[in-house]
């Protein structure tokens, strides 16, 4: 079963005739517009041996929709290489752009890459609709939601939001940039971003130019002179980088960055690995963020009586995906967030849960396991606390919590058994 898009643009592609000068300008604008309509955040162009195949990434996992000649194949990514403002010529390297339609509010950026069969391209569609706006709308817990509105009012620090990719974490980032803009006041707001996905009233913007030697970790520094007083770095990918916003965040400047990470004890880790000293992560340190994006049930979900449909998870009865109409056969409609939230300073400035015993142990270099038991022991509600409740109110499956968290066993530590 799939959705009216899905059926729509199969139906509009075959229609198009192969021969004419306009296919692939025509086949373009019929996919990029089926993708909008059906909510997709990504689309895969992907050269097989015999097709050039279709997919949309829809609630965070990929589809096939459709299937075009291959031989077809590069004049189609040549034209979103067009519309990207790209080199078509250059079909052996990785090339990156923009794309900006002037009958869409949607931004696009486009990726592309050699492959064996032929370039493969990405669409990645940003900037949808003002959804996800303010921290109201994200469906934090009230816990986070509260703690985090008071760490926004910090003057110096770092606040760091991981998860992997397509967790959510630059929406949360700059659903946090534009809650410190509606509060006006007098406080200098600016970015620095790979590239620039929304633009946000109220914040200095600017992007990375690498060919001009503008890379994030030069233009912080260059940021430092420009008196800020909140900076938002868009991903910290290295140590340079690393060491540039903490030591922005030790001089009395507020940052905002996203991490890739599996868990917020796990983005401690991978910081002491890059070569942060402990005593910077220690000191600088306001909070960790580290978020999912699981499916939602349908309401088509039924109640099952196997324990196996548990999946291990310690809840008393699991709800699994059907498929209906609504939610095309998929089980699921929509996600939600599942985050938790960790910090270093505890109740002594934030009110969110931390330890000094945490504290040494960061600073003895614990390894990762150690700090996520001592961050629990402390009071952090963890990931896996948050996904099983999930799974017990029936929001989601446990087949979902498995596909996001992974089949090792739950931490006994971090979850108390639901199903006693």
């Amino acid at each position: 079963m799939q959705p009216p898009q899905w059926n729509a643009l199969q139906s509009d592609l075959a229609q198009l005739d192969p021969a004419d000068p306009q296919y692939a300008a025509q086949a373009v604008e019929r996919l990029l517009a089926a993708g909008r309509a059906a909510g997709a955040s990504d689309i895969h162009l992907q050269p097989a041996a015999d097709a050039l195949e279709l997919k949309f990434r829809l609630d965070g996992v990929l589809q096939a929709v459709a299937r075009l000649p291959l031989g077809l194949a590069p004049n189609v990514v040549a034209r979103l290489k067009v519309l990207a403002e790209l080199l078509t010529y250059r079909t052996e390297i990785p090339q990156e752009g923009r794309i900006r339609q002037d009958s869409s509010d949607v931004e696009m950026r486009l990726s592309t890459f050699p492959t064996l069969y032929g370039e493969r391209a990405v669409v990645r569609f940003f900037g949808r609709g003002g959804r996800y706006e303010r921290l109201d709308e994200l469906g934090l817990p009230q816990d986070i939601r509260s703690a985090l509105g008071r760490l926004l009012g910090e003057t110096a620090g770092a606040i760091l939001i991981s998860g992997p990719a397509g967790s959510g974490k630059t929406t949360t980032a700059y659903a946090c940039l534009r809650e410190l803009a509606r509060q006006g006041g007098n406080r200098s707001l600016v970015s620095l971003e790979d590239p620039i996905e929304v633009a946000v009233p109220g914040v200095a913007q600017s992007q990375v130019n690498a060919p001009a030697g503008l890379d994030l970790a030069t233009g912080l520094r260059f940021w430092m002179r420009q008196d800020p007083e909140v900076i938002l770095v868009g991903e910290i990918r290295d140590r340079a980088t690393a060491e540039a916003a903490f030591q922005a965040s030790l001089t009395g400047h507020l940052l905002l960055s996203t991490f890739h990470a599996g868990s917020a004890a796990e983005a401690l880790g991978r910081l002491l690995d890059m070569g942060i000293e402990p005593y910077v992560l220690r000191s600088s340190l306001l909070a960790i963020l580290s978020q999912r994006l699981p499916r939602r049930l349908c309401h088509c979900a039924r109640p099952s009586d196997d324990p196996g449909a548990r999946l291990g998870l310690p809840i008393r009865r699991a709800m699994v995906p059907v498929g209906c109409q609504d939610c095309a056969g998929a089980g699921y409609l929509g996600r939600f967030l599942l985050v938790e939230m960790l910090s270093l300073r505890g109740g002594d400035c934030a009110g969110v849960p931390g330890g000094a015993e945490l504290g040494r142990a960061l600073l003895a270099r614990a390894d990762t396991a150690v700090l996520e038991r001592l961050a629990v022991r402390s009071g952090m509600t963890s990931r896996w606390h948050r996904a099983v409740e999930a799974a017990e109110t029936g929001l989601t499956s446990p087949a979902e919590i498995r596909r996001l968290l992974g089949l090792a066993a739950v931490p006994s530590a971090e979850v108390e058994c639901l199903s006693e």
